[in-house]
């Protein structure tokens, strides 16, 4: 096949990849929304029709849109996207159908921010020369919750806004803005940033001139943790910082450095904020406080000890005892209901989009677009990670959502708007590819 077939022909051969996982994707979701039916009412939901059309037509609308938009772009991550996002709602619709109505039409706003972001963001480095406004969105955003009035703890974390009947978390818009920022200043201080001239009597570290946007940064993440209470957000700022430097210096020194900075901030914090104490000692020992704080924790343990390899079967679980089961312990639900093959199976998804996010990175052109890729990736990565990770008690419980899955409309939206982004990295230096080598 020539350069020039290869051209026109590899755009189509993703979008019908695309569309292939897609469909399968609603057989999936489609069987599992009739399995959690059966094993709850032990009858076929008369509404799986338009509950098909509702959930797998709004991620076909947003294919149709890749293809006029975004046609050379990554072929995995919609379908893998579309999978877990319906996974969460048939868990979602099967804890409260009031909730499900209300993720429904909330991955409506998702699939239109998506297509938005697409069809806004023709070329990523037109995001590059807006850096500075980026970086004070993004920290109004995570400052918003402390104004008096609009700003009100919800189970210990200060992270929500109240405007009359409407609330949302600013933090999610804020980490996409802050990613955006990120990446244009190290393409810029990237050589300056690599080179070690402090202190001077054993260099290790660059000039702090050129590091202060960083420490501010990290500063930042630190307030999030001490002034509202949220210690999730702050870790995953924190992560996503230090690994974008990394990867923008190649110097490991950061990584030392970086979280070293880091877990100073957060054993002061530990000493000075009960919230983030009682998060800690929760964390080494829930059973001591099992009537209190570490009910949910516990409670968590043993609906995925009570699932198993293959689990209850959908529909079969007890997720009602698990508190706050559709937003921080979803994982938990499936776990229960699935088991570990099932929880498996969903962290093989996540995978799946991180190392289709890599490999973006890797094959982009320019080195904005490959540390925006990087970031929009570990955002994701990480996020998961942590949320998992303290459902399982490798890390201490955080409140940040699992992305696609946890019922909540700010994650939802936000993690769209990071995939629109990915996928325009990917159309881009995919069409740029083709182009070179037609040129040869």
């Amino acid at each position: 096949m020539t350069t020039a077939t290869l051209s026109a022909v590899l755009p189509r051969l993703r979008r019908r990849s695309e569309l292939g996982l897609i469909l399968f994707s609603a057989v999936i979701i489609g069987g599992a929304y009739t399995l959690a039916s059966l094993g709850r009412t032990a009858s076929i939901p008369a509404n799986i029709g338009p509950f098909l059309g509702v959930v797998v037509g709004l991620v076909l609308i947003a294919h149709l849109a890749v293809r006029r938009l975004a046609p050379a772009a990554d072929g995995i991550l919609l379908p893998v996207a579309g999978l877990l996002n319906g996974l969460g709602y048939v868990v979602i619709a099967r804890l409260d159908q009031k909730l499900a109505g209300l993720q429904a039409a909330w991955t409506a706003v998702g699939i239109l921010a998506f297509i938005l972001t697409l069809l806004v963001v023709r070329r990523t480095r037109d995001l590059q020369a807006h850096r500075y406004t980026f970086a004070l969105v993004g920290v109004g955003l995570l400052l918003l919750p402390l104004l008096p009035g609009i700003g009100r703890p919800v189970l210990g974390a200060r992270v929500w806004v109240f405007l009359g009947p409407m609330s949302f978390q600013p933090g999610e818009v804020a980490k996409i803005c802050l990613v955006i920022f990120l990446a244009a200043y190290l393409v810029e201080k990237r050589e300056l940033l690599g080179m070690a001239t402090w202190p001077r009597f054993r260099p290790v570290l660059p000039d702090l001139k050129h590091l202060g946007p960083i420490l501010a940064a990290v500063g930042i993440a630190l307030l999030v943790l001490v002034f509202e209470n949220d210690f999730g957000q702050s870790l995953l700022l924190v992560t996503l910082f230090i690994v974008m430097l990394w990867v923008a210096t190649e110097r490991s020194t950061y990584l030392v450095v970086g979280f070293g900075l880091f877990a100073a901030g957060a054993y002061a914090a530990w000493h000075k904020v009960a919230h983030v104490r009682a998060r800690f000692t929760i964390w080494l020992n829930p059973w001591a406080s099992y009537d209190r704080n570490g009910y949910q924790i516990v409670q968590g343990a043993f609906a995925m000890s009570w699932g198993g390899v293959a689990g209850t079967g959908l529909g079969l679980g007890s997720p009602g005892l698990v508190p706050e089961s559709q937003n921080d312990f979803i994982f938990a639900v499936i776990g229960e209901e699935l088991g570990v093959l099932g929880s498996t199976l969903v962290l093989a998804a996540y995978l799946m989009i991180i190392g289709a996010g890599l490999r973006i990175a890797a094959q982009a052109d320019g080195a904005f677009d490959k540390l925006l890729a990087v970031g929009v990736t570990a955002l994701l990565g990480f996020q998961s990670f942590i949320i998992i990770a303290g459902v399982t008690r490798v890390l201490p419980l955080t409140g940040v959502a699992l992305p696609f899955v946890s019922y909540g409309g700010s994650s939802l939206v936000s993690s769209y708007i990071l995939l629109a982004l990915l996928m325009r990295v990917s159309d881009e230096s995919t069409r740029k590819r083709l182009a070179n080598e037609a040129a040869r």
